[in-house]
C-alpha cells in the first residue's frame, strides 16, 4: 500500500459496495451471454455520478471486460489451430481471479487497476 492510499479517506461502505458490484457483476457472463459486459455497463451507468470512486472502478471493470471479450474472440479464432482452446481456458481462469481480486479490493476501499487492460473508456 502506498503512502497516498493511506492519506486518502476511505469511501463510505455504500460507495465501496457499489464499486465492488461493478466488478463482480461481470460474473453474470457465466449465465448470460455478454453478461460480463452488460452487468458492469448497467451498474456504472446507474451509479457513476454518485461518487468518483464508483465512476473510476466502474470504468475500470468495463474496460477490463471489453479487453476480455476481445481476447476471447481472438481465442475463438485460434481454435482452428487448436491452441485457442487452451488459451480460452487460461483467459477464463485469469479473468475470474482478477475480477474477484478487484471486487475484494474495491470493497476494502482501494482503487484497483487491472493488468493487461486496454482502457478504451477514459
Amino acid at each position: 500500500m502506498s503512502d497516498e492510499q493511506e492519506l486518502l479517506p476511505k469511501p463510505s461502505q455504500e460507495v465501496r459496495q457499489w464499486a465492488m458490484f461493478c466488478h463482480l457483476s461481470a460474473l453474470l457472463g457465466i449465465w448470460i451471454p455478454f453478461g460480463n459486459l452488460i452487468g458492469p455497463l448497467i451498474l456504472w451507468q446507474m451509479k457513476r455520478e454518485t461518487d468518483p470512486f464508483i465512476d473510476a472502478q466502474g470504468k475500470e471493470a468495463l474496460n477490463f471486460q471489453i479487453t476480455v471479450a476481445i481476447a476471447a474472440a481472438i481465442c475463438l479464432l485460434l481454435m482452428v489451430l487448436i491452441i485457442g482452446f487452451f488459451l480460452l481456458g487460461l483467459l477464463a481462469i485469469g479473468a475470474l481471479v482478477l475480477t474477484i481480486i478487484a471486487g475484494v479490493k474495491a470493497n476494502d476501499g482501494f482503487p484497483y487497476r487491472y493488468p493487461f487492460t486496454w482502457r478504451l473508456i477514459k
